[in-house]
């Protein structure tokens, strides 16, 4: 289950201390449930669940056995309202959203006893690209129209635009004021503010399914209690990490990646964000611009326009594409060598994806190294 609540509208944003403090609250409440009593008596098994707080709300990853979709619904939702309810500092707070999502292993077994021509095919990599797919020409025969549907997202993205407050649409490739200025014959190509609007409205759309899916690749990890490279169930994105490091990726680093991601993307929508702070934020930057090309490319909305104002966003957000080394082999080792010091090519080493680059640039606690001599 996926549960966003939300603060109060009018209240302020919260600063990190309430952030945290708003996290034990609902972990500690979590912690004191071991079973949820859904509708005519059903019970329903809480296995786990996920907090992840951002100055407006907190969205919540719940892992329940039920036998219905629509009693984890219920059975969740009251839950998650009780819990609020306890607490005096939550009470106020308002759950926008409470849907189902199938757990991707048992998914992965109903999936595989399928029968019949549409049967979807047993590899979960051929299944992840098959549901990413576009529409075809045949659903729009059985009532699906896939026109609509685009316009419908194109237009939720353009609403979205404005949540993207660190970055103005110069960030994206359009125009300012002094450019304005200058003849035609200066500048090579300029993206329209409107192409500038959907890519920026396109970032945040792309964020939330971003970290909906690292939740379920933090799941999967840590119910198999191994490693990208050895995992058997599917995973999302921690594949198309460099594959070098794959035995390093464990649910504890997903973990820490998943918080990085959040914490990135939360100096994105509120302001304040900066600098990239470290090779981990560069990586997430990189799967937040291929979850939002995909996006894009699903519903027919990834024209020229857009794809250049995209790139504008990553040349400028980027201080250098160093990162990119990683995914090269015969670059391993480069930001240790004479060379990489000429350059001036900062440590690349897996041990210090989560240091900053120097004191100015900001980590999360939570994904931050610990101090030498802590306990693990």
């Amino acid at each position: 289950m996926t549960v966003d609540a939300h603060i109060p509208e009018g209240t302020p944003e919260m600063d990190p201390l309430q952030r945290a403090g708003a996290v034990a609250l609902m972990e500690d409440g979590f912690d004191s449930v071991e079973a949820i009593e859904g509708p005519d008596g059903m019970e329903v098994d809480l296995l786990d669940s996920i907090v992840a707080v951002y100055p407006g709300g907190a969205l919540l990853k719940v892992f329940v056995d039920a036998p219905a979709l629509e009693f984890a619904e219920e059975a969740v939702r009251s839950v998650v309202g009780e819990l609020l309810e306890r607490s005096e500092l939550l009470a106020d707070w308002q759950i926008e959203r409470c849907e189902v999502e199938l757990h991707p292993k048992l998914a992965q077994e109903s999936l595989a006893a399928a029968d019949g021509p549409d049967a979807p095919p047993d590899d979960p990599a051929d299944r992840k690209a098959r549901h990413t797919e576009r529409p075809t020409v045949e659903d729009d025969s059985e009532g699906y129209d896939a026109e609509a549907e685009a316009e419908a997202v194109r237009d939720q993205m353009l609403a979205l635009a404005d949540e993207l407050r660190s970055f103005p649409p110069v960030m994206f490739g359009v125009l300012d004021d002094e450019d304005d200025e200058k003849e035609d014959g200066d500048i090579e190509f300029a993206v329209s503010p409107e192409d500038a609007k959907l890519a920026a409205g396109a970032l945040v759309y792309a964020t939330e399914i971003l970290v909906d899916e690292l939740f379920q690749d933090v799941q999967t990890l840590t119910e198999e209690d191994t490693t990208a490279a050895e995992c058997d169930g599917p995973l999302w994105h921690f594949e198309d990490l460099p594959e070098r490091y794959a035995l390093q990726y464990d649910a504890r680093f997903a973990r820490r990646f998943l918080v990085t991601v959040i914490a990135m993307t939360t100096r994105f929508t509120d302001g304040s964000f900066q600098r990239l702070s470290c090779v981990a934020e560069e990586l997430a930057l990189k799967l937040l611009l291929n979850e939002t090309n995909v996006t894009l490319e699903t519903f027919g909305l990834l024209d020229d326009g857009v794809s250049a104002a995209l790139d504008s966003f990553a040349d400028n957000v980027y201080e250098d594409m160093d990162h990119e080394w990683l995914y090269d082999d015969s670059m391993d080792g480069i930001d240790e060598s004479a060379v990489g010091a000429a350059l001036g090519v900062a440590s690349m080493a897996f041990k210090a994806w989560f240091t900053p680059f120097n004191e100015g640039r900001y980590v999360h606690p939570s994904a931050a190294d610990e101090p030498e001599g802590a306990a693990q």
